[in-house]
């Protein structure tokens, strides 16, 4: 209940705050990349098939007159890939550098996860569905829309340090037989600094996610910790992180096989920029125990293990030309995955 009387009361003093214009600032940004993969899976024949990545964003803001910032925006996709449900949500700016998010506010530890290098290219390599390996530092960061983000301003508690602080509810609705989210709550720190001509970056999260079953808790929920680091030199940048939890996977939505992940990855990353050109190489390391019986812990292995690297040239403002490559060996259940193999996307991204 103190959930929801927080979210609602952050949502009011949104919807509530006065002396704004009559019209809000609009701007526009996105993208439009495309190209060709040619991928050479493992158990199959090879392939090409062109691959896009559209994106339109809309965002909008305005300023109290006591300075304070509301803004919120939100992204129109391709027909296809509509699924009727914007992620819109407010942001509240304050004066003192701090801000909240209210509504799709997301989870506090994911917003502090380490960005690490890998391909910029769009090419993808296809695993076993049931593998439930993970891939990235925010595997365990789950959260419904229905929830408020706090974001401390720069220099909280100490130089080079922000904080934030989330949480979620659910909507309401009784819990059915496949696993549903009720909430969560996370902490997230990003910690920056100088080592002579490096500055290094360090971010850290938890979180903690509640699900429930036909009205029940489950034995194990979601949640978990990531911790990772950036230096960056001159044009070098070099970034390690490693994560590890517990997720809830659904498998098969018309039988309701709910899975419990036990998983950790570890990702580590280069990127080097030359003028115009940016060389990116990247590796991930993913392994997970899981089980179809939620609570009980998984006896054998899923694993990903990927190696990927990309050359991107600034042909001109906005436009680049992009040659990427991934390589993926993965297993399921201790079982080598013939799914799995190599893919090259040459392409190009143009940006506004």
């Amino acid at each position: 209940m103190k959930k929801e009387l927080l979210i609602g009361t952050a949502l009011v003093s949104t919807l509530g705050a006065a002396s704004v214009a009559e019209a809000v600032t609009a701007t526009m940004s996105g993208n439009h990349q495309t190209g060709v993969q040619f991928s050479s899976p493992t158990g199959s024949a090879d392939s090409r098939s062109q691959k896009n990545d559209n994106n339109f964003t809309v965002s909008l803001s305005e300023t109290t007159d006591g300075g304070m910032t509301i803004s919120s925006s939100f992204m129109l996709a391709n027909e296809d890939a509509v699924d009727g449900d914007l992620d819109a949500g407010f942001t509240l700016a304050f004066t003192d550098g701090s801000k909240l998010d209210v509504l799709n506010a997301g989870n506090a530890s994911g917003s502090h996860d380490i960005s690490v290098p890998g391909s910029a290219g769009a090419e993808s390599v296809t695993v076993t569905t049931s593998n439930n390996a993970p891939t990235g530092l925010d595997f365990a960061t789950d959260a419904t829309k229905y929830g408020v983000e706090y974001h401390s301003a720069a220099d909280f508690l100490a130089d080079g340090l922000k904080m934030s602080f989330s949480l979620s509810t659910d909507d309401g609705t009784a819990a059915g037989s496949t696993a549903k989210l009720d909430g969560h709550v996370a902490l997230g720190a990003t910690y920056v600094t100088d080592l002579g001509d490096t500055a290094v970056t360090i971010g850290a999260g938890f979180s903690q996610s509640e699900y429930a079953k036909t009205g029940v808790a489950l034995t194990s929920d979601d949640g978990g910790v990531h911790v990772g680091v950036s230096a960056v030199t001159g044009d070098l940048t070099v970034a390690i992180g490693f994560a590890d939890g517990d997720s809830i996977a659904t498998m098969d939505s018309t039988t309701s096989n709910d899975v419990q992940v036990d998983g950790e990855v570890v990702k580590a990353g280069v990127k080097y920029v030359s003028g115009d050109l940016t060389f990116n190489v990247g590796v991930v390391a993913g392994s997970a125990k899981d089980s179809t019986t939620i609570g009980t812990a998984g006896l054998t292995e899923d694993s990903y293990d990927k190696t990927s690297a990309s050359v991107s040239y600034a042909v001109a403002s906005g436009v680049t030309a992009i040659l990427g490559y991934s390589d993926v060996d993965s297993s399921n259940e201790g079982t080598n995955d013939t799914t799995d193999g190599s893919a090259w996307y040459i392409g190009a991204n143009m940006a506004f």
